[in-house]
């Protein structure tokens, strides 16, 4: 009975498609409605599927101002290139060398050496006078203003929303003193060296000698990088932290030492820096200080006998205390950084 009645159905859809009454499902469909073509199978496709015909990103970048040349021209990438070979034999192997080249591809006018250089007129015709084009070199003749400007009119916003006025744009850092687009010498961020922490370093080495300390971030280990707490395109605060404060940075990682705790602990709730050291420290845990004496900064002859614990105190020392034995006041104060035990106003559990 199915097989007569799927018979049956079939004979009048042919009766109905001859009769013209019943376009094909194809015929139906309009051209915009059809996926579109792709570049397999076809030597010269019509449309891209993903859009590649049309100019990418790259090809709206206009020519960089240069205050120092106001009255240059755009010459083109074939000028540049035919002096500057080095520089375009590194500059091949950058991102933006890629996207620029694709840029190209689809509109020969387009800017590409000239988007961050500035028209190039004026420096084909004197090419040794300083400020002809836009030089991101110290001795260019070019300042850190209108070298960072250059920048800017692609990579504004974002984490550099809060570049002006920070205090690496205040000290006069270009943004070519931690990046070189010009060649690849980084994983990415066409940063300056190989690393951001080794970037970072090329100023900051007190900083850096603090990681080569017995307790220490794991930043040598290359498990974190100075941006994982630090912006160094600015923020709202002096230290370039990403977040507004020193705790809210520290707990990204120790959610832990968030809160809210039931009996919490005045020193840690104000900040970390209290009592740790944020980049590396010679004593455990980051502290600032050896416990005992790190906890009797605040709470000297204080609910205990009346005596201040020293050196002499220590278990090596000519008369040693107990309760400078092993983790010292942690031994039973353990929940130092806030407790949430009913019987813990001690901080005990």
């Amino acid at each position: 009975m199915r097989v007569f009645l799927a018979s049956l159905v079939a004979l009048a859809a042919a009766v109905l498609l001859g009769a013209g009454l019943v376009a094909p499902v194809a015929a139906q469909q309009s051209p915009e409605s059809r996926l579109p073509s792709t570049h397999f199978g076809s030597e010269q496709p019509v449309v891209s599927a993903h859009g590649f015909n049309a100019a990418p990103g790259f090809a709206h970048a206009p020519v960089a101002h240069n205050p120092d040349s106001p009255d240059a021209r755009q010459v083109g990438e074939l000028v540049c290139t035919s002096c500057h070979a080095q520089e375009t034999s590194n500059f091949a192997h950058t991102a933006h060398a890629l996207g620029m080249s694709a840029a190209l591809a689809a509109d020969p006018g387009t800017a590409t050496c000239e988007s961050c250089h500035g028209g190039g007129s004026n420096h084909i015709e004197s090419p040794t006078t300083p400020g002809s084009i836009i030089a991101f070199t110290k001795d260019g003749g070019t300042s850190v203003d209108t070298q960072a400007a250059s920048c800017l009119g692609c990579h504004s916003g974002g984490q550099r929303d809060q570049w002006a006025g920070s205090v690496h744009q205040r000290n006069d850092l270009s943004c070519s003193d931690c990046h070189n687009p010009m060649a690849k010498l980084s994983s990415e961020g066409l940063l300056a060296k190989q690393s951001i922490s080794e970037t970072c370093a090329g100023c900051h080495r007190d900083i850096r000698q603090q990681f080569d300390r017995r307790s220490h971030m794991p930043l040598p280990e290359g498990q974190m990088s100075c941006a994982d707490c630090h912006n160094p395109h600015g923020t709202i605060n002096a230290t370039l932290l990403k977040t507004d404060t020193v705790n809210e940075t520290c707990y990204q990682c120790h959610a832990e030492k968030r809160g809210p705790m039931l009996f919490e602990h005045a020193p840690v709730r104000d900040s970390c820096l209290n009592c740790h050291s944020p980049h590396g420290s010679n004593q455990q845990s980051l502290l600032v200080a050896p416990v005992p004496f790190l906890c009797q900064q605040c709470h000297s002859h204080v609910r205990h006998p009346n005596d201040l614990l020293t050196s002499t105190s220590l278990p090596g020392g000519g008369a040693p205390d107990e309760r400078l034995m092993a983790r010292g006041c942690l031994t039973c104060h353990s929940q130092v950084h806030g407790s949430n035990h009913p019987s813990g106003p001690r901080l005990h559990k």
